[in-house]
């Protein structure tokens, strides 16, 4: 009897303007993992494209910026009709620690989860952030808990692993603008088994963050409008 296949895994990047970073990280992915790497350029002005496809990932440019949300989705549907098992989502600017993978993958190997979440509070970290920051994830970790019943220290992470249960349902279903929060709602309504496991996150390679302190208030203002409109669609 032959033994059975290991689960195909793909990792994704959704980049805007990450020609500076991108090439750094496709390079040490393909160094440290045995994973297949997708780039989902968002729309960039800059060489993204070009820079992580000569780096050895596969790319899909999309013809304008649809923002985090739309770039992920894409990689989702990708893997969908590639027929991949399982997808890691990681931050194409550096911030996450590659070698971190396996312990987001783990779970999800072992049938315990059908979704990881990389939580840049849990274990050790130097991860710091703005008052503003903490202060807003603090409040998601609430609002996601209530309403969900999820016990998650990290909400707002963008360091994450899911199933192909998963894969498929969010291929056609993801949040387009500031996904991460949203989606605990559609693993409530799959009745989702969702974990997090400790990941170090740094500093930015290179740019900077999207998302200012007047920013961060706008962001708490609109993630919560939507995550309550939703939890009406999906349970009201």
């Amino acid at each position: 009897m032959s033994a059975p296949a290991s689960p195909r895994i793909l990792v994704c990047m959704p980049a805007w303007h990450e020609e500076r970073s991108i090439a750094a990280i496709v390079l040490a992915l393909r160094d440290k993992l045995p994973y297949d790497i997708l780039v989902v350029n968002d729309g960039s002005l800059d060489d993204t494209s070009g820079t992580a496809r000569r780096a050895g990932a596969i790319v899909l440019d999309l013809p304008c910026n649809l923002g985090i949300g739309g770039a992920v989705q894409t990689a989702f549907l990708y893997a969908r009709e590639e027929g991949y098992d399982i997808v890691v989502r990681i931050d194409a600017d550096g911030q996450h620690e590659i070698a971190d993978i396996p312990a987001v993958l783990a779970p999800i190997l072992e049938g315990r989860a059908d979704a990881v979440i990389g939580s840049r509070f849990l274990g050790e970290t130097e991860y710091r952030g703005t008052f503003m920051r903490r202060f807003g994830i603090r409040y998601f970790c609430t609002l996601v808990r209530t309403f969900t019943g999820y016990r998650v220290t990290d909400p707002t992470s963008g360091f994450f692993a899911i199933n192909r249960k998963l894969i498929e349902f969010y291929s056609q279903h993801y949040p387009s603008d500031y996904p991460e929060v949203d989606a605990y709602i559609l693993m409530h309504h799959l009745k989702a088994r969702a974990t997090e496991v400790p990941a170090r996150m740094y500093a930015r390679a290179e740019g900077k963050s999207s998302i200012t302190s007047l920013g961060a208030v706008y962001y708490m203002v609109k993630v919560t409008l939507s995550f309550i409109i939703n939890c009406l669609r999906r349970f009201g």
